[in-house]
């Protein structure tokens, strides 16, 4: 397989290896937990996995988390999960500040899928489900992973990038599919861990990335926030 590639070069606060800071040395001392600002069920298990204990810090009921998800007219699909993914650690350092709580590196992560320059999101309902599985049915799509990291005031963000085709689907399979409710706040429509893996031809890059949160970049960005990561 191919490994994950960013699309392009990185800004200028990710410019030093996620792994650690120009001079090699971490950037924060050991810390017991970070704080997620996600309230993806697939994200918590995956930091489980390698023994990150974590907290959540999700937005307050007056934020509007809807908007900071919806796409620009003409925006390419890698350049709209990173600036999600910017806009969402902004938000949750925000919010880490006006509750006062204590200091602790802090994770976001944003998922999208393309199909070519289009970004296939969240599915509004069951007709919008029903087209962007059929828009992905004996193709190849890209999945965008972008996680990011926040501390000690100096942020670090990694891109992977994975290529997944499915086999043809046909509409009586999506529509049982839909009918699971599994393609409700799923970017483009599926869950990879879900019965929908049984349409998967084939898979080039994270799997852990087209889950949600790609284990390597964020194993690589806790580490150089003073994380201990298993093993």
């Amino acid at each position: 397989m191919k490994p994950p590639r960013s699309p392009r070069s990185p800004p200028a606060e990710a410019a030093a290896a996620p792994s650690g800071r120009p001079d090699g040395r971490r950037a924060a001392v050991a810390t017991s937990f970070v704080y997620l600002a996600s309230q993806s069920p697939r994200r918590r298990e995956l930091l489980a996995r390698i023994g990150v204990r974590h907290e959540l810090l999700l937005a307050d009921a007056d934020e509007d988390v809807e908007a900071l998800e919806a796409a620009r007219a003409g925006e390419l699909p890698a350049a709209y999960v990173e600036r999600v993914t910017r806009a969402k650690l902004r938000a949750a350092i925000a919010r880490l500040r006006a509750r006062g709580l204590a200091p602790a590196p802090i994770l976001c992560a944003d998922t999208t899928v393309a199909l070519g320059r289009r970004i296939l999101g969240k599915p509004v309902d069951r007709a919008d489900a029903a087209r962007t599985l059929a828009l992905l049915s004996g193709r190849a799509h890209r999945v965008i992973s972008v996680v990011a990291v926040a501390a000690r005031g100096r942020t670090r963000l990694a891109v992977s990038v994975s290529r997944v085709r499915f086999a043809a689907i046909s509409p009586a399979r999506i529509e049982r599919y839909i009918a699971s409710g599994e393609p409700f706040g799923k970017a483009g429509a599926y869950a990879i861990q879900s019965a929908a893996a049984a349409w998967i031809e084939r898979i080039e890059g994270s799997y852990t990335g087209i889950m949600g949160l790609p284990l390597h970049e964020t194993a690589a960005l806790l580490e150089w926030a003073g994380v201990d990561v298993r093993p």
